[in-house]
């Protein structure tokens, strides 16, 4: 019988935050536990679409393995590996773009968001929009499909992405094979709302985010940034209009809950609010923080890691274009 799979694929374009952990990390490295065998990969070619900087590419790329396994991940239980590393991926992708009607990629979110917004400006509908761009869904497709996927995590804007992989691989199946490939489900992550400093969606884009492993002195400048209103002390406050009660929730204990709950009700300041978000979450955030700090100053651990994560997906990976270029070839 075979077993159940998962596969999940972050992009390596910057440093993570705390709404990357809440909202991602914490929930992904849950879900993994309940699968037989899990893969997680850093899509380093997915990021050249917008990280040209050799340099930046790198860091950001050990940044985010070391970031994952810091907050948990066991590289023996889950394969983490460089997207760059599994040859058998992009010879997969050239095959999947021979079948891959234009059409469906024309209809491809991203693309068709570029064409919106040049056609708005007046521009050309393909300008700035680059081949790697338009086939961005192709070498998706073509990372999901080289493991035989079961499930793949994925955000409401991310669907597309599965059912693309899905229409592809029908499409080989019945011109060279039925079965060669397996179809993968998508899984729709609920969407979890992580206030930044201004009460909105942690961004980014918004500035309004709160740096992972910054030391516990800026982690706690940047708590006390947190916008509030301008209620004195002794008034009561409701924490469901609080980001910082919410904030806290994602750190603290039930009794720690039910005890800050209490003193919003009686009147707390929100200095002091501050100061007890602050403690949760460095005290669940600096022992990550260590061992991220570790693995950062050790870039060979982690690239043999990676490389170890590799040889490991290849296992998976290279029978399965064994029997696909047998079956393409005829022999």
């Amino acid at each position: 019988m075979q077993k159940k799979t998962l596969l999940t694929g972050i992009k390596p374009t910057d440093h993570a935050h705390l709404g990357n952990y809440l909202g991602a990390i914490r929930p992904g490295l849950e879900l993994s536990s309940q699968y037989e065998r899990s893969f997680l990969f850093i899509a380093d070619y997915h990021a050249v679409t917008t990280v040209q900087n050799p340099k930046e590419l790198r860091d950001f790329t050990l940044s985010l393995a070391a970031t994952w396994i810091a907050c948990g991940l066991d590289p023996k239980k889950t394969v983490i590996y460089r997207q760059s590393d599994v040859p058998e991926i992009f010879e997969l992708s050239w095959l999947l773009s021979c079948v891959a009607p234009k059409g469906l990629l024309d209809r491809a979110h991203a693309y068709k968001a570029n064409v919106q917004e040049n056609t708005e400006a007046g521009r050309d509908a393909d300008f700035g929009v680059s081949m790697g761009l338009y086939t961005y869904p192709v070498l998706m497709a073509a990372d999901i499909l080289a493991f035989n996927t079961d499930t793949v995590p994925v955000g409401s804007d991310q669907v597309q992405h599965v059912e693309i992989a899905r229409d592809i691989a029908q499409k080989i199946n019945r011109t060279f094979g039925d079965g060669l490939l397996h179809l993968p489900q998508a899984l729709v992550k609920t969407e979890k709302v992580i206030p930044g400093l201004d009460g909105r969606k942690m961004s980014k884009s918004y500035g309004n985010h709160i740096p992972m492993f910054i030391d516990s002195k800026a982690l706690r400048k940047f708590v006390m940034k947190i916008k509030t209103d301008s209620l004195p002390p002794e008034a009561p406050k409701d924490p469901k209009e609080s980001a910082i009660f919410d904030l806290y929730k994602e750190f603290a204990t039930p009794e720690e809950i039910e005890a800050l709950r209490a003193q919003y009700a009686s009147g707390i300041g929100w200095g002091h609010a501050k100061e007890a978000l602050y403690q949760v979450i460095d005290r669940t955030i600096a022992p990550i923080r260590d061992r991220y700090n570790q693995l950062m100053a050790s870039p060979a651990e982690l690239d043999e890691i990676l490389l170890n994560g590799a040889a490991r997906a290849r296992e998976v990976a290279g029978p399965l274009m064994k029997k696909i270029r047998v079956a393409i070839r005829g022999a």
